[in-house]
């Protein structure tokens, strides 16, 4: 992916983060179980981060890095994670737990890939 593409990314998944997160505590404040609103106060949590990962990916690209693992694996990751964690407060099916860690994993790769990204040959 490149720069421009990853900063967008970042900053669609954030604002989807504050709209989630706003839903969540006007939302279904009283809707849910505590725990439920914990799980989704996580989903948020993990959400908003890895958009500024991604955000952070575009900047260390646009200087030349090689960040679009990275960048899917924040991408997928934050989905992933954070997706199925809402769904299941909404009423998902349970077994969407055994997904949930999935996007974890896409996300320690994502770090671990932006560790080793390599700065792209100059011609």
């Amino acid at each position: 992916m490149q720069s421009p593409t990853l900063i967008r990314l970042g900053a669609v998944l954030a604002g989807l983060a504050v709209i989630a997160g706003a839903f969540g505590a006007h939302g279904l404040q009283e809707r849910v179980e505590p725990d439920q609103l914990d799980n989704w106060s996580t989903g948020t949590d993990y959400m908003i981060y890895h958009a500024l990962a991604l955000i952070l990916c575009g900047i260390i690209a646009a200087r030349g890095y090689r960040c679009g693992l990275a960048g899917w694996c924040f991408m997928l990751g934050a989905i992933i994670f954070s997706g199925t964690l809402f769904a299941m407060v909404l009423g998902g099916p349970s077994w969407l737990g055994a997904i949930t860690p999935i996007g974890g994993v896409l996300l320690v790769l994502g770090w671990g890939a932006l560790a080793f990204a390599r700065r792209t040959p100059q011609n």
